[in-house]
């Protein structure tokens, strides 16, 4: 199946990039290179490093950005070792940063990836197959308790705590291996009424354990800061994200970067000798159009965040 994600946001992070024709710009999350490509035609001398964990993007990429010669560099990584990669290639300050916190279409609808509650497979959900934790992994190890936290925290679902029962009650008869059978799991634990109301019931449940295997959270909290340190002056980091949990993690992190004081709000002047890094670009998220989300339904929820260093 070829690796297919229709960019999101696509000209607003553009826009938000400001892209110079001799600046240097980073694709963390770099998937099927529609922003990537679009960086690109708009350099004359400039480069582009496409950094991701999954070696099917990289694979498809490498050939979709072949036309750019050595203005492009992919590297199979995380983005959370961003800096590591920008001084292994003697990088010292980069122009632009995008990260496209979206799962692709290709993910979602290859069905030996274990992302779908649409398709029953082997349970994986793992962005990076080097890694050693998968769903199954997380379903059958992980205390009921743990599973509680996880989809109550993770996906928001008020039915967690039933949902970690049944699955605890289900995998001591047999190991919870498919996708199909979580899914039934999961749709079972909730009532019928709140099934009828639309949407599927197993949905911020998979969320919720695709977050966990992947470290979604985690990886984006303790990585924003450095990646802004890594823009030059007037570099901008874009951010899109999916669902709340991410968009609150960047919209704190972008607010602390702007202003950074701890100092008392009583206190006349600041002494703790923070000073801002930047500032945001746009106080509220960007969102899709409403002809995008017509033409793409999974860009609904995304919204867009930009900052920009001092």
């Amino acid at each position: 199946m070829e690796f297919h994600h229709k960019s999101v946001l696509l000209e607003e992070v553009i826009q938000g990039l400001m892209v110079k024709p001799d600046g240097i710009y980073v694709d963390g999350t770099l998937g099927g290179a529609g922003h990537a490509r679009r960086v690109c035609e708009l350099l004359d001398g400039g480069r582009l490093i496409g950094i991701d964990q999954d070696q099917y993007a990289i694979d498809a990429s490498s050939e979709r950005l072949l036309a750019y010669g050595d203005r492009v560099t992919l590297v199979h990584r995380n983005y959370a070792e961003m800096s590591e990669v920008m001084q292994e290639l003697g990088i010292t300050g980069v122009d632009g940063i995008t990260l496209d916190l979206g799962v692709s279409s290709f993910q979602l609808d290859t069905t030996d990836r274990g992302f779908s509650y649409r398709f029953d497979a082997p349970l994986d959900m793992r962005m990076d197959e080097r890694q050693s934790l998968s769903a199954k992994d997380v379903v059958n190890r992980y205390s009921e308790m743990e599973l509680f936290h996880l989809i109550r925290n993770y996906g928001e679902d008020k039915f967690a705590k039933n949902i970690a029962k049944n699955i605890v009650l289900e995998r001591e008869k047999e190991p919870i291996l498919t996708t199909g059978r979580l899914a039934e799991i999961v749709k079972c634990s909730i009532p019928m009424k709140i099934r009828k109301q639309g949407g599927h019931p197993a949905k911020k449940t998979f969320q919720a354990i695709r977050i966990e295997v992947n470290r979604e959270l985690e990886v984006l909290e303790e990585n924003i800061q450095g990646m802004i340190d890594l823009l030059n002056p007037k570099g901008r980091l874009c951010i899109i994200t999916f669902h709340s949990l991410e968009d609150r993690i960047v919209k704190k992190a972008f607010q602390t970067a702007e202003n950074p004081c701890i100092c008392p709000p009583d206190f006349p002047v600041c002494v703790c000798g923070r000073t801002p890094k930047g500032r945001r670009v746009n106080r509220k998220p960007i969102l899709p159009s409403e002809e995008e989300m017509e033409e793409n339904p999974r860009s609904k929820s995304a919204k867009l965040r930009v900052f920009e260093h001092k």
